[in-house]
């Protein structure tokens, strides 16, 4: 959880270096270098509404909650140095900084040095099912022999040789399920603009059900809102109505339930009170950091959405679609002009964030800044409702164009050593000396062989040979050029012949010229 240590430092450090420091006096004695509750209510409550982390939104019923934290994990002290049992309170009692520092260390997060976390992507050439433990698997030489290579470009040179048609294996659901699982959290690390090399300490791939993800994307209603299969995982029908009724208030009430004064504020709470009792914040402990991530992205609305599209699907079914109604009825309620205020002291949109927020995002770290993350998170949701629960674009069409991929034919030639349908595992980094010398080695030499045995192939008439070679020079030009620099080159290999004149020809070569043919004609009596 190092985004969340990072903002829990980056706080405390802000508030130790910004707040206000005075001499104060209580019971006859001076003490230095102190501040009143109040006075430190005031001052973080400011700083965190600057913050880009917490933003306006935060109230001072939060401020004053995070400043009890602080006072129970030793951030400050009361001036008689006592923590941990006394509440921090909005008043004049004195309080004071402690000597030791209060930050939580951040481990440092190793690199991967290979993509061996990540779920592999099932090849055109994976014909059984996946083991439970894949390994990286090292690709093949991509150096052909001439005898491949006269099999592949057998048909630039006018030969084709024997080949078979090779058709995969029926894709299964649950190589469907790991499909969408790797590219969805390949597509999160690569979209996501973090700062993040890898996955660890924010997201842990065994969390991840494809399964899960495969459920959210298809298994949706016309608003785009989850179905379930097993209706025992889905809300109680109370709840629901009671949802309805506040999304589409005043025409959603059932006209056989009695309204009364108050009526929609007894709803609310009807709702409220199932959601601030689930066991697990609804965007559950596991990828809490994923979500604290996200907050670094909200300042680009447009990014921040994508990110949120990604993540979502990630959820297990009963959870997306306990959000999306919430989130839906949240927004709702807070356009509505019709529905009486639910609150005297709190507008309707603070009441709404502070009410559900607690039970959107949440880690099992209790002595945290869960809540105005929350806050700060489920506002933006709110907010953008409508777009985040859509299937991302880029991801469906990437997978979509993979598994059309799988199920196409492969033409196979007889005798083929090397299969160069199989994408490689991963990619090495290499020098470029060494790229041109695998060019070199990749291309040029097996063509060169393959001309070479061209030329010296002596059952080939010459006629079949020349328009061989022709095709072979409209094919590749510069291996040609390199073999046949000038026209005398060619001419040391293939003589031409001297062409014989054909017999109707002949007869323009002779010295005397034909002379006209003479019929004599005579007459018997």
């Amino acid at each position: 959880m190092n985004k969340k240590k990072q903002t829990w430092n980056e706080t405390i450090k802000l508030f130790r270096g910004g707040m206000p420091l005075r001499r104060h006096w209580a019971h006859f004695r001076c003490y230095d270098g102190s501040f009143t509750g109040s006075e430190a209510v005031d001052y973080l409550h400011e700083l965190l509404r600057r913050n880009y982390n917490f933003g306006p939104e935060v109230t001072r019923y939060q401020t004053l909650q995070l400043l009890r934290k602080f006072l129970k994990v030793h951030v400050v002290e009361d001036v008689k140095g006592r923590h941990g049992t006394e509440d921090f309170e909005d008043n004049g009692h004195l309080y004071r900084f402690p000597t030791l520092s209060p930050l939580k260390s951040v481990p440092t997060r190793h690199l991967l040095r290979d993509s061996s976390d990540l779920p592999r992507l099932i090849r055109w050439d994976d014909y059984e099912e996946l083991p439970l433990q894949e390994n990286v698997a090292h690709p093949k030489s991509s150096i052909m022999t001439s005898d491949l290579w006269n099999k592949r470009h057998s048909v630039a040179i006018g030969d084709v040789h024997e080949c078979k048609l090779i058709r995969r294996k029926e894709v299964t659901s649950k190589q469907v399920d790991h499909i969408w699982k790797s590219m969805t959290i390949a597509q999160y690390v690569l979209l996501r603009a973090l700062g993040l090399e890898t996955l660890d300490g924010v997201l842990n791939p065994a969390h991840v059900n494809g399964k899960h993800i495969v459920h959210n994307v298809f298994n949706v209603n016309k608003a785009g809102i989850v179905v379930l299969e097993n209706k025992a995982e889905d809300m109680p029908y109370w709840v629901i109505s009671a949802m309805k009724c506040l999304s589409n208030w005043p025409h959603g009430s059932d006209t056989k339930q009695p309204v009364y004064p108050g009526f929609e504020r007894d709803v609310l709470r009807t709702v409220a009170d199932y959601y601030q009792r689930l066991k697990e914040p609804l965007l559950t402990f596991h990828l809490y950091e994923v979500f604290v991530n996200i907050l670094s992205l909200l300042h680009d609305p447009s990014a921040a959405t994508e990110a949120l599209q990604v993540s979502c699907l990630l959820l297990p079914p009963p959870n997306r679609r306990q959000l999306q109604l919430l989130l839906r009825l949240m927004a709702r309620v807070c356009q509505n002009a019709q529905l009486p205020q639910l609150n005297e002291a709190i507008a309707t949109r603070t009441l709404m964030v502070q009410m559900f927020s607690p039970s959107v995002l949440g880690s099992a770290d209790d002595m945290d800044l869960d809540e105005l993350l929350a806050t700060k998170l489920v506002t933006f949701m709110m907010e953008h409702h409508n777009t985040i629960f859509q299937v991302n674009v880029k991801l469906r069409r990437q997978v979509e164009e993979h598994l059309s991929h799988l199920k196409r034919a492969q033409i196979k030639y007889a005798g083929s050593d090397t299969d160069f349908t199989a994408s490689p595992a991963f990619c090495k980094h290499i020098r470029r000396v060494e790229c041109e010398e695998q060019k070199v080695i990749g291309t040029q030499t097996p063509l060169q062989e393959l001309l070479e045995g061209l030329i010296a192939d002596k059952e080939l008439p010459v006629k079949d040979k020349k328009k061989r070679l022709k095709q072979f020079q409209r094919s590749y030009p510069k291996v040609y050029h390199e073999r046949f620099p000038t026209e005398e080159s060619k001419a040391a290999v293939i003589p031409e012949k001297t062409p014989r004149l054909k017999p109707h020809l002949m007869l323009f070569n002779l010295k005397k010229p034909l002379q006209p043919f003479q019929r004599s004609w005579s007459f018997r009596a």
